[in-house]
């Protein structure tokens, strides 16, 4: 069975009826990512420039704004320039918070608001440990950001100029990989998580769900044997076209293109319309305990 769901939605401010918003989120909360290929982010002719790698200050991996402060970091460039590409930012931050909020009303107020990015460098050949190579199949884990189950809701938007695919692959449902890694995880050792908040590694103590996703987010990566022969599809996301998923559950893997737009927001488990879904209590189930 496919992990895309195909929408035929052309507008940022889209008006479904509540049984369609109920079967648009029972597919992100089963874990697929809802594809819109009507769906475009269109950059103004002067917003073109910023469709270089010149404008990464080469720190960090992305571009990256924060609605909190409406400060971007990770860019170079004059005062001018950078107001110009903080402003773009600002904009598809709020397209697609609106597209959310309007696809997924049931979520809007419970939303916790996170950084967009821009990622102006292609995928292929970025040099990176395994850990951090996103090239391979893993679900989203923080190793300093623990979050005790909250949700990680994502919109993606390629902008690539030149006709170049964002490249995916998509595993297989949340629960049967966390059955093929999970007798393999150890449990959080006692005082460990005080241990790294004391030292400031994370910023706040990992719950043991926190550990155990970190864990399932390596060893998947750590696996070759699961990177080439688990079930997957391959996936091009072509350019102008948006895709939405719970990158938490959803297995992905960046394999190729350039020039993206990702919004992250922060949903807690009670925001769901069905919280037994949640990657939290799919473990909880399987390990017969609560994690947080």
């Amino acid at each position: 069975m496919s992990q895309i769901e195909t929408l035929a939605v052309a507008d940022w401010v889209p008006h479904p009826g509540e049984a369609e918003s109920r079967q648009l989120a029972a597919a992100l909360e089963a874990g697929k990512v809802l594809f819109l290929p009507r769906l475009r982010f269109e950059l103004q002719p002067l917003e073109k420039r910023f469709l270089d790698p010149r404008w990464s200050d080469r720190k960090a991996k992305n571009i990256s704004y924060d609605p909190a402060d409406t400060t971007i970091k990770g860019a170079q460039g004059n005062t001018s320039d950078l107001e110009d590409l903080r402003r773009l930012l600002q904009r598809f931050h709020q397209r697609a918070l609106g597209l959310i909020q309007h696809l997924l009303p049931h979520y809007t107020a419970q939303l916790r608001l996170a950084r967009a990015s821009f990622r102006p460098m292609p995928v292929a050949g970025r040099a990176s440990s395994w850990r951090k190579d996103d090239s391979r199949l893993h679900v989203d884990a923080f190793p300093s950001r623990p979050n005790r189950g909250e949700r990680i809701l994502r919109v993606f938007a390629n902008v690539n100029p030149r006709g170049e695919p964002r490249l995916w692959r998509v595993g297989e449902p949340f629960a049967e990989m966390a059955q093929r890694f999970l007798p393999k995880i150890p449990r959080q050792l006692p005082g460990a998580a005080a241990v790294l908040n004391a030292l400031r590694i994370t910023k706040s103590p990992r719950s043991e769900y926190d550990h155990t996703m970190l864990q399932l987010h390596d060893r998947m990566k750590a696996d070759p044997d699961y990177q080439q022969n688990a079930p997957q599809q391959t996936m091009p996301f072509p350019p102008d076209s948006v895709w939405i998923c719970f990158s938490d559950q959803t297995s992905h893997a960046a394999m190729g293109g350039q020039y993206l737009f990702e919004q992250t927001l922060h949903l807690p488990v009670a925001g769901l319309y069905d919280p037994q879904s949640a990657p939290l209590r799919v473990l909880e189930k399987l390990m017969g305990r609560a994690l947080v």
